[in-house]
């Protein structure tokens, strides 16, 4: 599994959280991304520790008449469930607290991805499984690693929206946008190196 480069590990920055003050994009029908670059700094640790410790999971799933794998590697921490890193933990509880008027609940759970490389990817689709389908909620998401595209576009049709995401990055995806918007993260023939997604979810939604 190729690594990302890093300085000595002893000598890398400790993983800092900036204060929190997203840029708001809207978009339509009450959905909206904020987005912060560089909310997590000193990101190299975190990475490292990531990729080595998460006991990532490669998933095949059935698609028309034959069964393929899951272009990505995932792990999924339930509510409740030790996070693999202090400061997802620490994620988790800024935001909730940033979020609180607008959310009226914490963040509960985490879900992580890993891209290997430009050749793994995530295809159009909307978080919609639980309370999402019917509700406005929100998705956090940290990107850790080589820089990709965040593609939004709406589920009715119209304009799609392209966000790049790079090394500590925070976006944050809300309203109505699971409902109203597909997000997806293309192919990229140029990015060799690999990427890991951290997304913070409320309670009951996937």
């Amino acid at each position: 599994m190729a690594a990302l480069q890093t300085s000595l590990f002893d000598d890398a920055p400790a993983p800092t959280l900036t204060p929190l003050a997203p840029t708001r994009h809207p978009l339509t029908r009450g959905a909206w991304v904020d987005l912060q670059p560089g909310w997590l700094s000193g990101g190299d640790e975190v990475f490292d520790r990531l990729q080595r410790d998460v006991p990532w999971q490669a998933e095949r799933r059935q698609m028309y008449d034959r069964v393929v794998d899951v272009p990505r590697l995932t792990r999924f921490y339930a509510e409740h469930e030790p996070l693999p890193h202090p400061v997802i933990t620490s994620a988790r509880d800024a935001l909730s607290a940033h979020y609180a008027d607008e959310l009226g609940e914490p963040f509960a759970t985490a879900g992580l991805c890993l891209y290997r490389d430009g050749r793994d990817s995530v295809a159009w689709h909307g978080d919609r499984i639980g309370r999402s389908r019917e509700q406005d909620t929100m998705i956090a998401i940290i990107s850790l690693g080589a820089e990709r595209v965040l593609a939004l576009r709406p589920r009715d049709g119209g304009s799609a929206r392209r966000f790049t995401l790079g090394h500590g990055d925070l976006v944050v995806m809300g309203g109505s946008c699971q409902r109203t918007w597909d997000h997806a993260v293309p192919k990229a023939s140029g990015v060799s190196g690999p990427r890991i997604s951290v997304q913070l979810r409320v309670r009951g939604v996937r």
